[in-house]
């Protein structure tokens, strides 16, 4: 009754490896927690990359770093900057390092290798500004990893994007594209008004 596969015809094999990839994803099921906290992130990301901000928030950004980085959107826009130089790895690492303290316990030493081997070590791919001082303290600190393991590395990350990238970024085409659209929006909006308002005093001086 069996004849083999060869004697299948292509469309039944393609099938069948796709029920085979299929089984093998549903076999590496990731947390449930993990999994979900992963999702609403990457949601949250993606609607914060879509959304247009508006002028009071870009004006927030213009008072200070911290605004930005307290905005969803702000961080958002700012890494889109910081794309543009090549230092995206100095916002990736401090987002890490503000999800790292909402690690739970049992997973610190695990999740502090991890941003240690990725952004400090050695060979790391992405590889932040530290001085040496500071890189070995924190080489240290992870050894026995807590919630604070990376406090001084994450501060001088973002003392050095405050004092640089930050100041370049308000100076940026990004920026003054950013408040260009809101003035033409308000100017289309001011307009519109005017318009409307005429509209209306014509309706009312042909009725009367």
């Amino acid at each position: 009754m069996c004849k083999g596969l060869a004697t299948l015809p292509a469309t039944c094999l393609k099938s069948a490896k796709d029920i085979k990839h299929k089984i093998s994803f549903l076999l590496q099921k990731p947390e449930p927690q993990a999994a979900d906290q992963k999702q609403m992130k990457e949601k949250s990301t993606t609607a914060a990359a879509k959304r247009v901000p508006n002028t009071a928030e870009v004006e927030k950004w213009k008072e200070s770093f911290s605004h930005v980085l307290n905005s969803e959107v702000g961080r958002t826009v700012f890494t889109s900057f910081l794309k543009s130089e090549f230092s995206e790895e100095n916002m990736d690492f401090w987002m890490a390092c503000e999800d790292y303290t909402k690690t739970a316990p049992t997973k610190l030493a695990t999740r502090a290798k991890q941003i240690y081997q990725k952004y400090i070590g050695a060979d790391a791919l992405n590889e932040v500004n530290l001085d040496a001082a500071t890189r070995e303290k924190t080489r240290q600190n992870v050894e026995n990893a807590c919630p604070s393991c990376f406090d001084d590395a994450q501060k001088m990350i973002y003392t050095l994007m405050e004092k640089d990238s930050y100041r370049r970024f308000l100076k940026s085409k990004l920026i003054q594209d950013l408040c260009q659209q809101q003035s033409n929006a308000a100017q289309e909006k001011k307009e519109k008004r005017s318009y409307d308002m005429a509209d209306s005093s014509q309706v009312l001086a042909g009725g009367a």
